[in-house]
């Protein structure tokens, strides 16, 4: 009998209960223990959602980042908020954000903002987690209380009984492999110090009626040189004796040359992601012991396509046969990463519907896979008939080609993406154009989605408010930006985004080839929750997007105004791609349309045009080894789309919250005029980039967190930029925020852009004054 298990839930809830309960509570309206309420009834409801399985993930719920709970639970939280009184769930919020959820006047003169701790993307996935930090001295001690809470209600009020609950936690190597150290320490040195506490934390589960543990190492599909293969046999024959079941799940990619290592270490099973290695399954099995669990990821926890249940019990009975009870299937990882219920969509197009599944529909499709291996394939006739029939339909439809897409893409040449003069003979045309001062500011694109923004588009969409009246409370927002930004004296403006919903959705509701949902959200990170739109075919353009929003923008001041677009790599890496041909060609695709719009602004007399590139990197793959083919067709997209253009049209583009200097190369590559980049929770160590590489254009270093309320002061302002200039000429050094600024209040935005501003101006008096001296 095959074992189904799942990896982790969805936490968010089905109508974002989370976010609305986090946002609530950050803003005092709610109290902590209705925050915890919400969260009980949360987990509650999902474990009954997975109540069929055999197992069901316990620790997986998280009021904000799974990896900040496993720094909580190993006492490692960092120690600029140690000493501050409450609850631990407002330290916990302090290092997610900068702030607790408390707004007593007394309490924050003691326990107030603090340096919100540094966020980057979880592997190659648009989901961001909270950077651990290390230094020599870091001491890790046990704090199970979330574990043991979680585990105790599932048991007692879950409805999981005693041997079916699985807590979830992430591995002791992968937990060193993506935190930080803040020194220059080793961060495997601290391994010897950290897995007293694993084991403490495993013997207490087991203590409290665990009979299976569920250990995530995703690092194990990247490329592990031979210190960190040791630590993982190191961690694995230490923890060997601790009194529980280890189930080590690994995903996200192939285990390829860790496929020994993983099969061989000492844990009571393996789960793999067969989704992305189904051909490395059958080597496996003769690698593994004869009576280790072997657990596959036979359903994507990653896209929202059906699986094609026929074809996956064709290579899987057979795998079933050979192992009986020791097979368990799963989704490849946790559905964190797709839309909770796809029953709740009423509005989404119903072609494309009959072909997804969000992640209660894949526990429903485990569970007929399951039911197959254990009772025979004629108890689910009727389910794989419907199956068959979803699969055929969506390869026959002739929505999902378009002809004249195809002959575009086969028209692509290397002249598309070269811009007719090199950056050093563009650079002072631009320069003359646009008349800018030493340190220019701007910002990335987006200003605060207020109250009446969101009503308005509301009211629209429900047809209470007629194209008029829609068009003129836009414009209305889009003037208040305007005049907000003349009064704070940023050099280049924005329009600030008051149309968009969301900076990839508003261009796909533009584009033929998308379809959308109403309730498709995701978690990107706290209570940031995207809606990614579903790429089902052929992408083309219909007509022009931004063009009158950024005409209008314009024609309300003299200043330069930015035309924002979003790139066609980050269009894709934060969609849900269709899954029948090579994301590559979805991608040049979406060059081509993208470039048509960066045209028309160019023709309407825009002079600075902003593509951004968010999600750039997180599209890599997890293996150095494959980095270069991903980077060329992805710089190729952008070129594409971005090199159209006159010399004097300035291009920017914009990339946030990852790691950069291994790809700087390939950033330097894109030949944006300008690139603006996320550098003030990383305190600027992407400059350390510079050290050996001499980026060629201008660069702007994001120089205020907009994902945290703190406001940022002139000083400390001046003094990142005072780092940055020590690296880049200040003749091509902007000033900007770090990302967009949708997701703050004016009254926030305001001072920390009058900050940003007066910095720029010390900056240029500074330097008035070395030139003066020299």
């Amino acid at each position: 009998m095959a074992t189904l298990h799942n990896l982790g839930f969805p936490r968010i809830g089905a109508r974002r209960e989370l976010k609305f309960a986090l946002e609530s509570y950050w803003k005092g309206e709610t109290s902590r223990d209705e925050l915890k309420q919400l969260g009980t009834q949360l987990r509650q409801r999902h474990w009954a959602d997975q109540a069929a399985l055999d197992l069901v993930p316990v620790g997986d719920f998280s009021f904000y980042d799974q990896v900040l709970d496993m720094s909580t639970t190993l006492g490692n939280l960092p120690g600029r908020v140690s000493g501050f009184h409450g609850d631990p769930l407002d330290n916990y919020f302090r290092v997610a954000r900068g702030r607790s959820g408390l707004f007593d006047p007394q309490h924050a003169l003691c326990c107030g903002g603090v340096a919100a701790g540094e966020m980057t993307k979880w592997f190659d996935t648009n989901y961001h987690y909270i950077v651990p930090e290390f230094t020599a001295a870091t001491q890790f001690k046990l704090d199970a209380s979330r574990l043991l809470e979680q585990l105790a209600e599932a048991q007692e009020q879950g409805g999981v009984g005693e041997g079916r609950a699985k807590p979830v936690i992430i591995g002791p190597v992968t937990y060193l492999a993506i935190g930080k150290a803040k020194d220059d320490s080793d961060k495997l040195a601290l391994l010897e110090r950290l897995l007293p506490v694993y084991a403490e934390l495993l013997d207490t589960l087991a203590a409290h009626g665990a009979e299976w543990v569920q250990i995530d190492e995703p690092i194990l599909v990247t490329e592990l040189d031979a210190d960190w293969q040791h630590a993982l046999n190191t961690a694995y024959h230490q923890l060997k004796a601790c009194k529980v079941k280890i189930l080590l799940a690994t995903y996200f990619g192939q285990l390829q040359d860790n496929a020994y290592l993983a099969a061989n270490l000492p844990v009571a099973g393996l789960h793999v992601d067969a989704t992305s290695d189904q051909a490395g399954v059958l080597p496996l099995l003769g690698l593994l012991s004869p009576h280790k669990v072997l657990s596959l990821g036979v359903i994507s926890g990653r896209n929202i396509w059906k699986t094609d249940l026929t074809a996956t019990l064709d290579w899987l009975e057979p795998i079933a046969q050979r192992l009986g009870e020791r097979l368990w299937i799963a989704p490849s990882c946790s559905l964190l990463h797709v839309p909770v219920d796809l029953d709740s969509e009423q509005k989404l197009d119903a072609e494309v519907k009959s072909w997804l599944a969000f992640a209660l529909q894949k526990l429903g499709e485990l569970r007929v896979l399951g039911r197959a291996l254990n009772e025979g394939r004629a108890t689910v006739a009727t389910e794989l008939a419907t199956n068959t029939a979803a699969l055929a339909a969506r390869r026959a439809s002739p929505r999902v080609t378009n002809p004249a897409v195809q002959a575009a893409l086969a028209r692509i040449d290397a002249s598309l993406g070269q811009r007719k003069s090199a950056y050093a003979q563009r650079a002072p045309w631009q320069a003359a154009i646009l008349k800018l001062p030493l340190y220019p500011t701007t910002t990335i694109g987006s200003f605060p989605q207020t109250a009446e923004i969101r009503h308005a588009r509301s009211e629209y969409r429900a047809g209470r408010l007629d194209d008029a009246g829609y068009q003129a409370a836009m414009r209305a927002e889009i003037e208040r930006s305007v005049r907000e930004q003349e009064k704070l004296g940023l050099d280049v403006l924005v329009h600030g985004e008051a149309e968009r919903n969301d900076m990839v959705e508003y261009f796909g509701e533009q584009l033929e080839g998308y379809a959308f949902s109403q309730f498709g959200w995701v978690q990107s990170y706290g209570s940031r929750c995207v809606k990614p739109p579903i790429l089902f075919g052929d992408i083309s353009r219909p007509k022009a997007m931004t063009v009158e929003w950024i005409t209008y923008a314009q024609s309300l001041t003299k200043k330069p105004m930015k035309g924002m677009l979003t790139g066609p790599v980050t269009i894709l890496n934060w969609s849900f791609v269709r899954d029948d041909q090579p994301r590559s060609m979805s991608c040049r695709q979406l060059a081509l349309a993208i470039r048509e719009e960066v045209l028309d602004l160019e023709k309407a007399g825009v002079k600075i045009i902003q593509i951004d590139e968010a999600a750039l990197r997180e599209g890599l793959p997890l293996r150095k080894s494959q980095w270069k083919e991903y980077l060329d067709w992805a710089v190729e997209s952008f070129r594409i789309t971005a090199n159209g253009v006159r010399d004097e049209t300035q291009i920017h583009t914009h990339m946030c919250y990852s790691e950069f200097n291994d790809i700087i190369a390939s950033i330097a590559g894109m030949d944006a005029d300008v690139i603006t980049i996320e550098t003030s929770r990383s305190d600027m160590e992407l400059l350390d980039a510079f050290e050996n590489f001499q980026y060629p254009n201008e660069i702007g270093p994001g120089v205020y967190d907009i994902h945290s309320p703190n406001i940022p002061t002139q000083g400390h302002i001046v003094q990142l930029m005072e780092k940055a200039a020590e690296r880049i000429p200040a003749e091509r050094l902007w000033v900007n925020p770090d990302c967009g600024l949708k997701t703050r209040q004016w009254a926030e935005v305001i001072p920390a852009l009058a900050h940003m501003v007066e910095a720029a101006r010390e900056l240029r008096a500074g330097a008035v004054k070395q030139r003066a001296v020299a």
